[in-house]
């Protein structure tokens, strides 16, 4: 089992995203029994009933590997920031700097062969050990073993809206295996392009305009409940003193990509090895090397006390929710190729420094981008408000989840 992390961490801004398809493959593949390893570590503390015997355990094939890519990017200046003062920090925070991580992770399908959870399809998220992804793969690992521990052992009923963890062990070569519940196959940056690319087929044949106007009214129902399902994921770990601090299109989960569907979608949140206890006493205490990033940016904006990193750190996961409402705002909506993430976390935050008003006016223009516009002029434009409200550059600001989740615009009323 997984030895306990010292310190919850995150860097400046992390997104995951795949290397390879997400999706289950269909061809068959050999099963594999893993091996004890002669060591079982404690979680800390947590109570969750997790299964940490590797016998328990058979492996599937290979269906995907991932890495993740660090983001600093410009959040805008904050109130008593002294930008004569900093030019070196303004600097920083204006430049995105993309690189990507070290730590390479690897997915299997698998299921659980022995105990009262015999036959529960997983799967497996696998991290190198030190000897290949060093000493932080094992801190991520652990993190994000405890985190999800924590959260399923916080109250009798878990939210349906994060990944479930089974269990988890290592292996003689110090590889870190966790086993989620199998709860989907798909991630929203699966959907998104999936959808992309359909509205770039659809655009090429003579499209009849009752078929669009039905398939733009499941579209925007479904994306809704998406966000809607995700901020109420994030809200839940918000109460329970966890961020998530890697929130993006990849790290949601879903069930279904079927439109038609959308009425039995559950999307949950996964990635959680870059989450932050941000219970007052851990705040009080000295950070570890790893959460050093998201402190420092709390310093900067001028949150000094323990109250007021919380409330960065909880602003901050509000902000980055506020990408991935962009993302699903635009990149269905859109023909495949005229938008990405990065390149639309650019027009917000380096062409229109967060004005999202001007951002409207500036895609009304492109009739490419007039779907995604109209989406969130629903509600007498309720879908920019809450954008703007979710990436206001001062952080005090910004909502919390529950008033994202609550407001008009998730809640469907707007449709």
């Amino acid at each position: 089992m997984l030895l306990k992390a010292p310190d919850c961490f995150s860097p400046s801004r992390v997104y995951f995203f795949t290397s390879s398809s997400s999706s289950f493959p269909q061809s068959g593949g050999s099963s594999v029994k893993l091996r004890k390893t002669g060591r079982n570590h404690g979680v800390g503390g947590c109570r969750a009933n997790l299964v940490t015997n590797p016998d328990s355990f058979e492996v599937g094939r290979l269906i995907g590997s991932y890495g993740f890519m660090n983001i600093t990017s410009y959040s805008g200046f904050q109130p008593g920031f002294d930008i004569e003062s900093s030019p070196g920090d303004v600097e920083r925070l204006r430049v995105q700097d993309v690189g990507e991580g070290s730590v390479k992770i690897r997915l299997y399908e698998g299921r659980i062969i022995q105990g009262p959870l015999r036959g529960t399809q997983v799967v497996f998220k696998v991290y190198p050990g030190k000897q290949v992804g060093g000493a932080e793969a094992d801190m991520m690992a652990a993190n994000e073993l405890n985190a999800h521990a924590f959260l399923q052992s916080s109250s009798e009923n878990v939210c349906p809206n994060l990944q479930i963890l089974l269990g988890g062990f290592e292996m003689k070569t110090g590889e870190q295996w966790l086993a989620f519940r199998n709860d989907g196959k798909y991630s929203a940056a699966d959907y998104a392009k999936a959808r992309s690319e359909k509205m770039s087929e659809n655009l090429a044949l003579d499209w009849n305009p009752y078929e669009k106007e039905q398939l733009i009214k499941r579209r925007r129902f479904f994306v809704v409940k998406l966000l809607n399902g995700a901020l109420r994921g994030l809200a839940y770990m918000h109460d329970h003193d966890r961020l998530h601090q890697s929130l993006g299109p990849a790290s949601v989960v879903l069930n279904t990509m079927a439109e038609r569907e959308a009425r039995y979608l559950i999307p949950r949140l996964r990635d959680l090895a870059f989450s932050v206890d941000i219970r007052y006493t851990n705040l009080e205490e000295r950070s570890g090397p790893l959460s050093e990033g998201l402190w420092r940016r709390a310093s900067i904006a001028g949150a000094l006390t323990p109250m007021e990193k919380r409330a960065f750190g909880i602003a901050d996961d509000i902000y980055e929710a506020g990408f991935l409402f962009a993302y699903l705002a635009f990149i269905p909506f859109c023909e495949a190729g005229i938008m990405d993430s990065l390149s639309l976390q650019r027009l917000l935050e380096s062409t229109f420094k967060l004005d999202l008003e001007a951002t409207r006016e500036y895609c009304l223009a492109d009739d490419r981008l007039l779907e995604a516009v109209k989406f969130l002029d629903l509600g007498d434009g309720a879908g920019w408000d809450l954008l703007q409200a979710m990436l206001n550059p001062d952080f005090r600001k910004r909502p919390i989840a529950e008033a994202v989740v609550n407001h008009p615009f998730m809640t469907g009323a707007v449709l």
